[in-house]
């Protein structure tokens, strides 16, 4: 239909407009990768090792090949001599790290339980996983290690032979003298954290269905992934085919969280299996499968100094970070940003954190909400609240005297992170006030005589989004095309993808604001190489910075010309572009957009003479506060801004079972300008919920062979609708300094801090047992655990 002057609707910047794809999803029409469905379609099933660290002695495909409806089945032997290994998002040599190839199929040595090792197509997917089920694999079994500290030492088993030990990264951050600064302190703390490993569960896992056209020599991918373009280079890497070949198409995706970020193995084997069987193949990512992916897992043992009056001086670190499995995506990375994200928004300029990323017979780690960034936040609020807990003072208290103030942005942190803005005092009082923070502590102390046992417990979450890390694809700009029409239809070509949290939506609102048009014109479209410009897809809460960006930057250049041309038309020396017309500022008349747009494409010798012809531009915008010329003491800043917000959790424990209720929960959130609060709200809703899964019940947990037992939703346990309480969020506005429109990142605020107000929660609400909270998931079974060696006497 075509865009008249007289259509209206809501959706400038600032206005909660609706998903514009939400009556899609709530009816079922969505496409979704498993939707796609050309004529011909094979079906692959994966062959997974069933050991944790092997040399591959032989593969026998025999009664596989032999089995009726199998088209092919590939071996890791013949795929080395046809596809080259992965290319790394983030290359670890960058970064000073070790590197592995990474291969489609494992061809000599396997190094976990579930690491691809031979391929089946057949005619259906249930005949595909038969076959699969046929292939046997003779290994010759080496010992293995699992966890990560026994990995660190001399006698560890080895999980790559070349190298001559298993330290992926061992790196040092920190300035200022943080021993000198403990020795002087007048109170100091250690402790010791760990987190388990958890993984992101979408909704909809991994997919890809590749069609390759041997007549054109072309490769299509439609997949359920994060970077398309991205994808597309991997595959002109891996494959040798010209990326001009190649067209990556994303479909809807149910969720993402990180898990689909380039750089997995099946992405070049599906396409690889298409070219080998000459038809369309599909490969659809099974439950099991899903859960093999990791994150989180790491050990902190830190020391903490203060003065009397809560003030904190020094912190020393040291990380064990669990990375399992190498891999080429950007999992293996996520520690570094645990170390970096540390002291978070508290003034402590003498720091030290020391951090070993290690690699362990596990699968790998693979991209995550949070980034790591939620494990520095849940051991930083862990060390004020012990902090607080050994001066006596409340929690609350202690964050007020050693947040930084926010007449001091923008503020160099000890690991080098410059801070942009923020208001963390306003955020506490938000929360707190929110919550009834002093109505709790009363009904605290009524629960306590009657053996009731009610805890408290704060958090700050600072959260760097929107990140550039030199030599690799996570890039801190993005590139956007917006076109008019003949008839003032918009169309919006943009680099950057949705997991499906509506960010079409809000840089729609953003070109129909810049460009002054309803937002019913603005159709957006995302993830198709061979239309959108070139871009980095989603991560890092990036999209509607640096998409958000760029779109307004090329609208406005869209807008000058209809400015131009429309005051000629009016016959005036300036207009304005507003509410679909082009109006005279002083009231002199208005021209329909539409009435403009056909003139500067139909009358350009005439009213829009000296003008060039075209209603489109393609523009990319590169935010400030990112700079890759390391300082005196070597570090970069590699983030234009920074969320923030701060938890307030109040919890019942039941001191004999060990359960955990959530009574009552808070979060006041900053994300700078809110383009579209309702999308904001979603995407800090869903945080919080991963955040608290974390906290209280969700783990990946191995055998002693290394095989994942929880491998489905009966043994994986997230949080039910039952398990999560009203949330009620509170907003604040601080803009960024260095953004388009002053707004921050608001894709991964939320995990850490739940994390970490229900760890304090669940202290305060034991501390007359004397328990010190030194791990999550906080299950029943740990519950009682912690209980019961504080009976004991026994240290954390």
């Amino acid at each position: 239909m075509s865009a008249t002057a007289t259509d209206r609707g809501t959706g400038r910047i600032g206005q909660a407009a609706r998903k514009r794809d939400g009556a899609l999803l709530l009816t079922g029409g969505a496409r979704y990768i498993d939707d796609v469905r050309p004529p011909g379609t094979l079906y692959a099933a994966v062959v997974r090792s069933t050991v944790a660290n092997a040399r591959i002695r032989r593969v026998h495909a025999g009664e596989a090949e032999a089995l009726p409806g199998t088209a092919l089945v590939l071996t890791g032997e013949r795929a080395r001599d046809l596809a080259a290994p992965t290319p790394y998002f983030i290359d670890p040599l960058v970064r000073g790290a070790r590197r592995v190839d990474i291969r489609c199929l494992e061809p000599d040595r396997v190094v976990f339980v579930g690491q691809p090792v031979a391929a089946v197509v057949a005619d259906t997917r249930e005949g595909a996983q038969r076959a699969a089920r046929l292939v046997r694999v003779d290994y010759d079994v080496l010992p293995h290690v699992l966890d990560a500290e026994r990995a660190l030492e001399p006698d560890a088993p080895r999980v790559y032979a070349e190298w001559p030990d298993n330290v992926v990264l061992s790196k040092s951050y920190g300035t200022g003298d943080p021993d000198g600064a403990l020795e002087s302190a007048d109170v100091v703390v250690e402790g010791t954290f760990r987190s388990g490993r958890t993984t992101t569960a979408p909704i909809e896992p991994r997919g890809f269905l590749a069609h390759w056209d041997e007549h054109a020599q072309t490769l299509t991918m439609h997949g359920s992934c994060q970077n398309p373009h991205q994808l597309r280079w991997m595959l002109s890497a891996t494959l040798g085919i010209p990326e001009n070949r190649i067209r990556v198409v994303t479909e809807k995706v149910g969720g993402s969280f990180g898990l689909k970020m380039q750089g997995q193995p099946e992405e070049t084997l599906v396409a690889l299996l298409s070219m080998l069987a000459g038809a369309p193949v599909k490969w659809i990512e099974d439950r099991r499968e899903s859960f093999l992916a990791g994150s989180r897992q790491q050990v902190h043992r830190f020391t903490v100094g203060a003065r009397s009056d809560g003030r904190i001086v020094a912190l020393v670190d040291r990380i064990v970070a669990d990375a399992g499995a190498m891999t080429a995506q950007a999992g293996w990375a996520m520690p570094n940003m645990s170390a970096t994200t540390l002291p978070s928004g508290y003034r402590v300029p003498d720091c030290r954190i020391d951090l070993s990323i290690v690699a362990t017979n596990k699968p790998p780690l693979s991209a995550a909400r949070g980034f790591g960034k939620d494990s520095a936040h849940l051991v930083m609020e862990r060390a004020v609240d012990l902090v607080a807990r050994r001066l006596g003072l409340d929690p609350a208290v202690v964050r007020e005297r050693n947040f930084i103030r926010s007449d001091e942005f923008p503020y160099r942190t000890s690991t080098g992170l410059n801070i942009d803005s923020g208001d963390f005092h306003g955020l506490l009082d938000k929360a707190t006030t929110s919550l009834g923070y002093r109505r709790w502590r009363e009904r605290q102390r009524e629960a306590r005589a009657s053996g009731e046992h009610i805890g408290l417990g704060l958090a700050l979450e600072l959260t760097p989004e929107s990140s550039d890390s030199p030599g690799s694809f996570v890039s801190g700009f993005d590139t956007t095309t917006v076109r008019m029409s003949v008839t003032g239809s918009v169309t919006v070509l943009t680099g950057v993808t949705s997991p499906g949290g509506g960010n079409d939506t809000g840089i729609a609102q953003i070109v129909a604001t810049e460009l002054g048009v309803p937002l019913e014109w603005v159709r957006v479209v995302q993830g198709d190489t061979d239309r959108c410009p070139n871009g980095f897809g989603n991560f890092s809460g990036r999209s509607m910075v640096v998409g958000g960006g760029s779109a307004a930057l090329a609208a406005r250049d869209v807008r000058r010309t209809l400015a131009l041309v429309g005051a000629r038309m009016l016959g005036v020396p300036d207009a304005e572009v507003r509410d679909g017309a082009v109006v005279d500022p002083a009231g002199a008349g208005a021209v329909p957009v539409p009435e403009v747009a056909l003139a500067v494409l139909t009358r350009s010798f005439d009213v829009a003479s000296g003008v060039e012809p075209i209603l489109e531009s393609t523009r990319a915008y590169k935010p400030g506060n990112i700079d890759h010329r390391p300082d005196a003491h070597g570090r970069i800043q590699p983030y234009p801004t920074y969320s923030s917000c701060v938890h307030a959790a109040a919890v019942r424990v039941d001191a004999e079972t060990g359960r955990v209720e959530i009574a009552d929960y808070a979060m006041a959130h900053d994300c700078g300008t809110m383009i579209n609060p309702a999308l904001v709200e979603g995407q800090a809703w869903g945080a919080v919920v991963m955040g608290l899964g974390a906290a209280l019940s969700e783990q990946l947990v191995f055998g002693e062979d290394g095989a994942t037992l929880s491998d489905r939703f009966k043994s994986y346990l997230m949080p039910r609708a039952a398990d999560v309480p009203e949330i009620r969020m509170e907003h604040q506005v601080t803009p960024s300094p260095y953004t388009m429109h002053g707004n921050k990142g608001a894709g991964e605020a939320g995990v850490g801090g739940a994390q970490a107000a229900i760890a304090n929660a669940v202290e305060d609400a034991l501390s007359p047992f004397g328990v010190v909270v030194d791990r999550v998931p906080l299950t029943p079974p740990a519950v009682l655990e912690l209980i019961r060696r504080a009976a004991q006497g026994v240290a954390p």
